[in-house]
C-alpha cells in the first residue's frame, strides 16, 4: 500500500486540541485565515514565541482583532492551527516524496527516510517552522499547554505518531508500531534539533544519524505491547 494523506487521514486517531474555533468557508474569509497563519508563522521567526502577541499578528495581516478572535480563542489557539497547518503540508510532502520514488509500496526504511528529508526540507524553507514544526520548539511560557496543541489527549509527538502509522497502513499494522514509532518520533526530534543547533541548515552527519537511528530501530517489527 502507497501511503496517500488526505485531511481525513491528517485527522486520524485525533481529539482536537485548540486549534481554530470554526473554519472559514466563504473564499475572503478563507484567504483572512490563512494570511492570519502567514503572519504568524512570519512574526515566530522575528520575535519568537514568548514575543507573539495576536494583536501583532492582526496587525500584519491587516486583518481586524476582532475577526482574529472569531477565528481563534487566542495565542494558543492560533499556534495550534499553525502547527496543524504545518503538519498537513508535511503529509502531503511526504505522500509526494514517496510517489516520486515509484516502485509500489515503500519500505519501513524508505519511508521513514522520506519522512525525515520531508522535514528537513520544511525546516530549511517554511516560515516560523523553526520555532513551531508540530509543537513549539523553544519554551513558550504564559501558560500556554504547548504539548497538546495537536490533540487534548496526546503530546504533539504521539499524535504525529498515531497519523504516520494511519497513513502508512500496512507498513506498520503489526500492533507493535504504535509504541515504536512513538519512541521513533522522540529519537528523531531530539537528533533533528541537535542537527539544527549544530548548523542552521541542518548538519548533514546528524540528518544521516537521525535516518540511520529510526531506519535500524523499526528495521524489525516490534513485538506486541
Amino acid at each position: 500500500m502507497t501511503p496517500q494523506p488526505s485531511a481525513s487521514a491528517a485527522r486520524a486517531s485525533r481529539t482536537p486540541a485548540a486549534g481554530a474555533r470554526r473554519r472559514p468557508v466563504q473564499q475572503r474569509s478563507q484567504e483572512r485565515y490563512e494570511r492570519l497563519l502567514d503572519a504568524c508563522a512570519g512574526l515566530l521567526d522575528e520575535v519568537g514565541t514568548a514575543g507573539l502577541t495576536t494583536k501583532e499578528v492582526a496587525l500584519r495581516a491587516e486583518v481586524p482583532i476582532g475577526t482574529l478572535y472569531q477565528f481563534f480563542a487566542g495565542k494558543e489557539g492560533l499556534l495550534a492551527a499553525l502547527a496543524e497547518r504545518n503538519l498537513a503540508r508535511f503529509l502531503d510532502g511526504l505522500a509526494r516524496r514517496v510517489a516520486a520514488a515509484g516502485a509500489g509500496a515503500p519500505s519501513v526504511a524508505a519511508f521513514t527516510d522520506h519522512a525525515v528529508d520531508e522535514f528537513v526540507a520544511m525546516k530549511r524553507a517554511v516560515a516560523g517552522f523553526g520555532h513551531l514544526d508540530f509543537g513549539l520548539v523553544d519554551t513558550a511560557g504564559g501558560g500556554l499547554d504547548d504539548l497538546h496543541l495537536l490533540d487534548e489527549e496526546l503530546d504533539n509527538n504521539a499524535a504525529v505518531a498515531a497519523r504516520l502509522r494511519a497513513i502508512g497502513g500496512e507498513l506498520f499494522a503489526a500492533p507493535g508500531y504504535a509504541l515504536a514509532l512513538r519512541v521513533s518520533m522522540e529519537c528523531a526530534d531530539a537528533v533533528l534539533k541537535l542537527a539544527f543547533r549544530a548548523d542552521p541548515k541542518g548538519d548533514p552527519a546528524l540528518i544521516g544519524e537521525c535516518k540511520r537511528l529510526v531506519r535500524s530501530y523499526l528495521a524489525e517489527t516490534p513485538p506486541p505491547p
